[in-house]
């Protein structure tokens, strides 16, 4: 029977998806955590990981490991921690997300987590891009705009944000209200827009709601952060389309103005997405549970 030192390297290693990341974690030499692996695959007579330059990808036979003995593992661990909790918070989370969500909403709700010892490796990026480290095991969870349609992920509501079209108060003059009521698309053709990327995720899914049709405005700015879109269209760049929870201190100080007031306000849901195969560890589960409870006091965005 395998000791229990070689499944825990094992498990470190399936979670982490590379032999470098789980020597980290486990404190150990990565010559030493290849070794131990390499005794537990002859113990059990068949290879668990495939190697290659982007980490260690698992066989069946590990992700079938890893099932049987996950939990059980995590909760010897728990034994020796005087609070569950305890344990999981000496662990690592490897975390994505957008920029202006994690500064403004993510890393403060998990602050707390972090004073108490748990450790965040985050990473910034597009949610398509994010999502596919999460399925190659980069990742433990992504907190996206986007709802996964692979199985092999699973997508947890969080909360909604609420879109918000604006423009500094220069721009928002140049448009002509009888104009604007009667020919949205026509009456802010005039205006550049500040996007978050070329293919305008954002105002794109505000005019085809709103509007029935693309935008066919100039593209000024492009910046993969709303915070910096803010910024922009503060100065003048352009007009462009905010969650209102980012955009709520500019309008209130008169910084930008609303250039269109929809019946109902166009929605967006984030998601806390996990792999779905194999048992979550105890401190991604920590995270999680975590963000979806803040989520239900903000109410929505």
């Amino acid at each position: 029977m395998p000791s229990l030192d070689l499944l825990s390297t094992f498990l470190a290693v399936y979670r982490r998806g590379s032999l470098s990341a789980a020597a980290t974690e486990l404190g150990l030499t990565q010559p030493a955590v290849t070794g131990q692996l390499s005794r537990l695959e002859k113990e059990l007579g068949e290879p668990l990981f495939t190697r290659s330059r982007q980490g260690a990808a698992p066989t069946a036979r590990a992700v079938e490991l890893a099932t049987r003995i996950g939990t059980r593992i995590d909760e010897l661990r728990g034994v020796l921690a005087a609070d569950p909790d305890d344990a999981a918070l000496l662990d690592r989370v490897a975390l994505g997300g957008a920029s202006d969500a994690v500064a403004a909403r993510i890393l403060p709700a998990l602050t707390p987590l972090t004073t108490r010892g748990l450790r965040l490796e985050v990473t910034l990026g597009l949610a398509d891009e994010l999502l596919a480290a999460l399925q190659a095991a980069r990742l433990d969870l992504v907190v996206s705009s986007v709802r996964p349609r692979d199985r092999a992920l699973t997508a947890t509501p969080m909360i909604d944000e609420e879109f918000v079209l604006v423009a500094a108060p220069a721009l928002a003059r140049s448009i002509d209200p009888a104009r604007l009521a009667a020919e949205p698309v026509a009456a802010l053709a005039h205006l550049p827009l500040a996007a978050y990327a070329d293919e305008l995720p954002i105002i794109r899914r505000y005019w085809r709601t709103e509007f029935g049709k693309r935008p066919p405005n100039r593209i000024a700015v492009v910046v993969p952060d709303l915070r910096a879109i803010l910024a922009a269209v503060i100065a003048g760049a352009g007009a462009t389309v905010l969650p209102r929870y980012l955009a709520a201190a500019a309008l209130e100080a008169g910084s930008v103005e609303l250039l269109h007031e929809p019946a109902a306000p166009p929605l967006n849901t984030w998601y806390v997405v996990t792999r779905t195969a194999g048992p979550p560890r105890p401190a991604v589960t920590l995270v999680r549970d975590r963000l979806l409870d803040r989520a239900r006091a903000w109410g929505s965005l």
